[in-house]
């Protein structure tokens, strides 16, 4: 480089030198403020909470904890039973399967508290239905008597003829239900025979039952009125075989 080159580098870097800062205007407090808030730091993230698993085990155990419970409230509700024997042909055949509506009859015994009072053991029953007892036509099954002597301790299906307070009397082959003659098209043409319970007021708490094949069935004319306590449910439907399908 030559003397003229350094020269003219020299007084470049001099007019540089000499160059007076730009005055700059004071920051207004809305720039102020914008400034300390991108200057703040960022909130910290949550930190994850790793999932609760439960072991597989438990999981299992409290799936069939729920079957368990929900069959039983099924089977509080509604049973399955087979029949067998004839004593309600032409409408229900022998091994036959039906649903019976057990909470159709639900009931509450008022008098159990008072049963536990020394002295107040022997206190009958009295029934608050919550829907309704059992009504005249109904198929109901129940636990036989101890009157029952044929086959006791057995559940029997059985039609609903009369309700307590009901007067009932058979005669001449036919049914009367507080002097009204019934029009009984489920037995067919068999006359209802009868020698022992034939005419009788049933008492409250009871119902008077029979079976549609009635030379062939043993029910209240032979043991007399059933007490309620011994019904379990309704005849909902008969559902096996399929070709017999109906509803009750």
């Amino acid at each position: 480089m030559n003397d003229f080159e350094q020269s003219e580098v020299k007084t470049t870097r001099l007019a540089l030198d000499q160059t007076q800062p730009l005055p700059v205007a004071a920051p207004s407090a809305e720039e102020i403020a914008w400034l300390e808030q991108s200057q703040a730091p960022l909130p910290t993230p949550p930190t994850p909470t790793p999932a609760l698993q439960r072991p597989r085990l438990r999981r299992s155990w409290h799936m069939l904890a729920s079957l368990i419970l929900s069959f039983l409230i099924l089977r509080s509700l509604i049973q399955n039973f087979q029949i067998e024997g004839t004593s309600m042909e032409p409408t229900m055949q022998t091994k036959q399967y039906v649903l019976v509506n057990k909470a159709i009859y639900a009931h509450l015994d008022l008098n159990a508290p008072l049963r536990l009072w020394p002295g107040q053991a022997e206190l009958p029953k009295k029934f608050l239905y919550l829907l309704h007892p059992p009504e005249r036509g109904d198929i109901i099954v129940f636990l036989a008597p101890p009157a029952a002597h044929d086959l006791p301790d057995k559940d029997y299906i059985k039609r609903v003829i009369g309700v307590g307070g009901d007067t009932i009397k058979i005669r001449e082959g036919k049914v009367w239900v507080n002097e009204q003659q019934l029009t009984e098209d489920y037995i067919g043409e068999v006359d209802t025979l009868c020698d022992t319970h034939c005419e009788l007021v049933v008492p409250e708490g009871h119902v008077f039952v029979m079976g549609d094949n009635r030379p062939f069935s043993s029910d209240s004319r032979r043991w007399g009125p059933l007490p309620l306590e011994y019904v379990i449910g309704k005849a909902w439907f008969t559902y096996w075989p399929k070709e017999r399908w109906a509803s009750y």
